[in-house]
């Protein structure tokens, strides 16, 4: 009996270490949320996969993906930016295909030329490259910005097409990026560790002829430790038609979010973290 539990649970571990679509955040990649605790439940979409974002055999943050609507629902980090290029490659989830595909994010022509994979097949469970052509006031929008990242491996982890909503052209290059590139900035100085959590609210609108949707709205949070006695958070959030961004308390998000999704209350950080 003790034999065969050990054995489970040596499985377990194996599952847990090589996984990249996984079961939960709290088994798979905990460290990239405040007290290791992920938003509740009130966030979770119809067809959910929570994704620990994996890049060259390491974990670099966690998204949970709607594979209806072929966007993120959140995806959640620790903000580290330091200097570096930007990448300009793209790459997408083979494991959202299914169990038996790399663990770790790929090209398009790496799926579809070393593995055989069809493009109709990788486009049903996530968005790709096409659907992203020819957009007109949309552009790709990062919800793990790449700049809040220090080496260029972290940065081209953010580079997956299961991390990119369509945004708004202007609030992409405007407002939104002022928030963070320069807001952050200040709001984190004194921090020695800071979780973000950056979202979309799903909207009415699509893309790519009715296969990506278009969110409503595109928000962050963050809770910045500053000491083991002081703990600060604040958020926004942005109208995905405007280049303005609203600044909110955590509460204030909270609320905000727990009106727009329309599925109970939203919890984004453990209760230590300030919703005031």
């Amino acid at each position: 009996m003790l034999r065969l539990l050990l054995l489970q649970v040596l499985a377990s571990c194996l599952w847990l270490g090589h996984s990249e679509v996984v079961k939960s955040f709290e088994t798979s990649c905990p460290h990239f949320f405040f007290r290791e605790i992920p938003p509740n439940e009130a966030l979770e979409p119809q067809k959910p996969a929570w994704i620990c974002q994996r890049y060259k055999n390491q974990y670099y943050f966690a998204t949970l993906y709607d594979r209806k609507m072929r966007i993120p629902v959140y995806s959640a980090y620790i903000y580290q930016p330091g200097p570096g290029k930007r990448p300009n490659t793209w790459l997408v989830e083979p494991q959202l295909i299914g169990p038996s595909y790399p663990k770790t994010m790929e090209k398009e022509w790496t799926l579809l030329n070393r593995y055989n994979v069809s493009l109709e097949k990788i486009s049903q469970s996530q968005a790709i490259l096409q659907d992203y052509k020819n957009l007109t006031g949309l552009n790709r929008g990062h919800l793990n910005p790449n700049g809040h990242h220090d080496d260029y491996s972290s940065r081209m982890a953010t580079f997956t097409l299961t991390n990119i909503v369509p945004q708004d052209e202007k609030l992409n290059g405007g407002a939104w990026n002022n928030y963070e590139q320069q807001t952050m900035i200040r709001r984190t100085q004194g921090c020695k560790t800071t979780y973000v959590v950056v979202g979309a609210v799903p909207g009415n609108n699509y893309i790519a002829k009715g296969r990506v949707n278009k969110p409503s709205h595109l928000w962050s949070a963050a809770c910045c430790v500053v000491d083991n006695n002081y703990i600060k958070a604040w958020a926004v959030i942005a109208e995905n038609d405007k280049n303005q961004v609203e600044l909110l308390t955590l509460g204030e998000l909270e609320d905000t979010l727990t009106e727009l999704y329309g599925r109970g209350q939203v919890s984004l950080f453990d209760s230590d973290c300030p919703r005031e």
